[in-house]
């Protein structure tokens, strides 16, 4: 079917989008409210500091369709478990698959659910969870953002809710699958609620039907964690590397609860993803893990804030990239301490390896801190390969090839540490290790 201007992101795509919504009133006021606020907005301007290291000019949304009709779909990709890497030997408790915003397969073992968990569509749960959905939905998410997270609220489809009642222990992991199929959108929207004393870990995998497989991902993630509960959350990032990947990531940390989230960020040809961390009560605590590896013309920023809103929180994101052949990544971190957050603990480092002549590294870590009374340290290095440990593995009879995966393996290994669960490890390693080409 040829694309035509209606299925586009413009006002003839939104009206399209919305007469395509089976949606209760609050839902699409919400929808228009953003609508209105992204119309009016410019795209990012290159000379903006969020955006002078990340050229977005070749970037033309009137390319992508809007992702109109049912949110219920049959899927188009014949095997999730051969795309999916984090699943090897792991026993789920629930899992939600969507191919181009479109839900295609959701469960949740029934032990879970007469536990109160709730976890599928957030399409069909804005339906028969109005009350829950509602109360949460963008309260940590700015649709305000840029226009990127308008059009995100604006257009948001499928899309997946996890919610952990009080003192309820989801002891098994539920996983999230995305992907992209050739020229496809994705602008699901993934909101985790666990409320007192809830513990949950979530594996999210975002996947292109092939390694290079065209699209584009308009998303956001919302954290939600209620005082004294623990989450784990990872996010394996590996679109296909002609797709465009725009996301607003965002958690609210309350009085006590804990957060470890770690993400892997490998796939797509230009990546600007906001990451943010609210501490907001006594106590919280937050460990981020991000790993990057880029390849061929390949472009990945992160933006990272560490807010510490309370007092005698802390926070530790240890992020390590390697860059090959003419990619560029680009790490900006922010510990930001508010007045009244005394006793702040924020830890942020950014370490790089260059593996070739052409591939570009840029690392800006910062402090904003309004306190007296705070432990704040911030860091970064890069470097290349080092030749004499090359040639120390050569004599031993491995190939450049293999010397250079090993030194690799070796520099995402304090990641790879930090990491609590096997197959998590295994499957980043696996990733990386498959990329990883001679250094020259």
């Amino acid at each position: 079917m040829t694309q035509t201007t209606l299925t586009t992101f413009d006002q003839a795509g939104f009206d399209a989008f919305i007469e395509s919504r089976d949606e209760p009133d609050w839902l699409l006021a919400m929808r228009r409210d953003a609508w209105q606020h992204g119309s009016a907005m410019q795209w990012p301007e290159r000379r903006h500091e969020e955006w002078i290291r990340t050229d977005i000019r070749a970037f033309q949304i009137g390319k992508y369709s809007v992702p109109t009709g049912p949110d219920q779909g049959e899927s188009t990709v014949a095997d999730h478990e051969q795309v999916h890497q984090l699943l090897q030997d792991v026993e789920l408790a629930g899992r939600i698959e969507t191919v181009d915003s479109k839900v295609v397969g959701e469960n949740l073992d029934e032990s879970a659910a007469e536990r109160g968990i709730v976890f599928g569509s957030l399409s069909r749960l804005c339906k028969t969870h109005p009350d829950l959905v509602r109360k949460h939905l963008f309260t940590a998410f700015d649709p305000d953002e840029d226009k990127f997270a308008a059009l995100h609220a604006a257009f948001w489809s499928g899309g997946q809710i996890l919610y952990v009642p009080r003192g309820v222990v989801l002891d098994r992991p539920v996983h999230i699958g995305s992907i992209l199929s050739e020229g496809g959108t994705d602008t699901t929207h993934t909101l985790i609620i666990l409320e007192d004393g809830a513990e949950a870990t979530v594996l999210h995998e975002s996947n292109g039907a092939s390694q290079d497989a065209s699209g584009l991902h308009l998303g956001a993630v919302e954290l939600i964690q209620k005082p004294g509960s623990h989450l784990r959350y990872v996010n394996l990032q590996e679109w296909g590397h002609k797709t465009y990947n725009f996301a607003q990531q965002k958690a609210s940390v309350d009085r006590d609860a804990t957060l470890q989230w770690t993400l892997a960020a490998m796939g797509s040809t230009l990546s600007k993803v906001n990451q943010t961390v609210d501490l907001v009560g006594p106590g919280a605590n937050s460990q981020v893990n991000g790993v990057m590896f880029t390849e061929a013309r390949q472009h990945i920023a992160y933006h990272t804030l560490q807010h510490h809103k309370a007092p005698g929180c802390r926070s530790d994101f240890l992020y390590k990239a390697a860059q090959q052949d003419k990619s560029r990544t680009v790490w900006r971190g922010m510990i930001k301490v508010d007045k009244d957050a005394q006793k702040t603990d924020g830890y942020q480092r950014n370490d790089n390896l260059v593996l070739s002549n052409t591939s570009r590294a840029d690392s800006i870590p910062g402090l904003e801190i309004e306190a007296d009374d705070v432990r704040c340290t911030h860091g970064s290095t890069t470097a290349k390969v080092d030749e004499e440990q090359i040639f120390y593995a050569r004599c031993r009879g491995f190939t450049r090839k293999e010397a250079t995966r090993m030194i690799v393996s070796g520099f995402f290994q304090q990641i790879f540490d930090r990491i609590s669960i096997e197959s998590v490890r295994e499957a980043l390693a696996a990733a990386i290790a498959r990329q990883v080409r001679e250094y020259e």
